[in-house]
């Protein structure tokens, strides 16, 4: 019958994650249970089901129903909700870390504070808050360079940085005010200048093993303009590192992943068993975390997923069984580039329901669709990032000019970051740190010929 895995969530990650198990000679089944249709996970799957993907009673019933022998959870919604704990209370082990390992994503504080108690000096200056008593005395401390946070999932949305979508200390108030009523509590941090990338690693509760760098573009438009996103796309380049990092940068992220890992463990008496996403910034003065995520980036996961040269289901049953340490997991040397198209309007009031083709793309094997409904009639959007193309090619120029030219022929009303993965874009992210360093040694290895 061959083996049985659960995959939960409906997004383009997911169906990353379920090309990665098509491709293991294990000819495993994936049986998906979704909070929407996704035409490529769909045709993928021996059994799709549609239902909430955040209650564990649910995912655990269908789960049983198909015999499932292990589970894999994309979004971050059902591991704050637990539902990790009820697979595996149920006999179905899970990559996804339990529910208190998981607030190292859920709660901003609680990761910060983590860190402090651990001696895992990467933390910027911050302040959490549940009122907005002291809030405008702690903005005056930080003066023009502060962050204000939700301390809470609100998909990749709530952080407005000063400078970039706060310009006065009364909006950030304002915005803080906003996130009490909300219902939550908010971070003031210190704002970290430099260059962000992503760090996410494979853990089995001891052994940790790390992916290449990837860096992801949160505003929405072209020269990192625009509103916040869940991400219009990322890259990653050859020889698993990033132009603007040095060797001990990428060295000192991975010594941060495993020693919150560690942290982690003793602080919750339980192994972490998933995948640790660090979001650091390249600083002048060394790595420093931006935050943390205990799943799959997405749009990230499409570069590392595309790179893996392993059986994935055989690093699934390795971190479960926390033998990980006895599989070797080995990446391509090449670079990858993801670029997502977006419906018009998009993050803040995005069309919706209308129709886009794909029929014009060469190679149907780049996309990975997001929010799209399929009808009898083709595709619509759904109002979230539709689909996302990636590539990868012996240099980034080469991978930034396949995915260019594919994204290009999907038809309808949709937009993507024409610059991602480009000489010029990828040029400025290296004399931003050549600045802010105060050197003009960084590699550069942007895929010139």
């Amino acid at each position: 019958m061959g083996y049985a895995i659960l995959l939960i969530g409906s997004g383009a990650r997911e169906h990353a994650i379920a090309r990665a198990i098509q491709r293991s000679p294990q000819r495993s089944r994936i049986f998906c249970f979704a909070s929407a249709r996704n035409p490529g996970i769909r045709i993928l799957s021996t059994s799709y089901a549609i239902g909430d993907i955040t209650d564990p009673s649910k995912v655990v019933e269908f789960g049983r129903l198909s015999r499932a022998d292990l589970a894999v959870i994309g979004p971050e919604a059902p591991l704050e909700n637990g539902v990790a704990d009820a697979l595996w209370n149920s006999g179905i082990p899970c990559v996804g870390p339990q529910k208190a390992l998981a607030r190292i994503e859920t709660s901003k504080g609680f990761t910060r504070r983590l860190l402090e108690r651990h001696g895992i000096s990467v933390n910027p200056e911050f302040k959490s808050f549940s009122s907005l008593k002291g809030a405008a005395e702690y903005l005056h401390d930080l003066g023009d360079a502060y962050v204000v946070k939700y301390d809470g999932l609100m998909g990749g949305k709530g952080v407005k940085v000063a400078g970039d979508h706060l310009h006065s200390h009364a909006e950030a108030l304002e915005y803080c005010a906003d996130l009490i009523q909300w219902g939550g509590r908010f971070m003031i941090e210190e704002k970290l200048i430099g260059q962000e990338f992503s760090l996410m690693s494979f853990c089995d509760g001891d052994t940790i093993v790390h992916a290449p760098p990837v860096q992801d573009h949160k505003r929405a438009l072209v020269g990192d303009s625009g509103p916040n996103t869940g991400g219009m796309g990322s890259y990653s380049d050859v020889n698993h590192t990033l132009p603007f990092l040095s060797a001990s940068d990428i060295q000192d992220a991975e010594g941060i992943n495993a020693r919150a890992v560690v942290a982690l463990n003793r602080e919750c008496g339980q192994p972490y068993k998933g995948i640790l996403y660090g979001g650091f910034m390249a600083t002048r003065d060394g790595i420093r975390l931006i935050e943390y995520n205990a799943r799959l980036g997405d749009p990230e996961a499409m570069n590392v997923l595309t790179l893996l040269d392993s059986d994935f289901v055989a690093l699934c049953q390795a971190i479960t069984a926390g033998n990980l340490v006895d599989i070797e997991v080995k990446f391509d040397n090449a670079a990858t580039v993801c670029k997502y198209a977006v419906p018009h309007g998009y993050p803040d009031s995005p069309v919706k329901g209308k129709k886009i083709d794909v029929s014009g793309m060469r190679n149907a094997n780049l996309i990975y669709y997001g929010a799209v409904d399929e009808r009898a009639d083709g595709l619509y959007e759904t109002g979230s990032r539709s689909l996302a193309v990636t590539a990868s090619a012996a240099t980034l120029a080469e991978a930034e000019s396949i995915v260019e030219a594919e994204i290009r022929r999907v038809q309808g009303p949709l937009f993507h970051r024409e610059d991602i993965g480009t000489a010029m874009l990828i040029g400025s992210y290296v004399a931003d740190m050549q600045r802010i360093r105060g050197t003009t040694s960084q590699r550069s290895t942007l895929g010139h010929d």
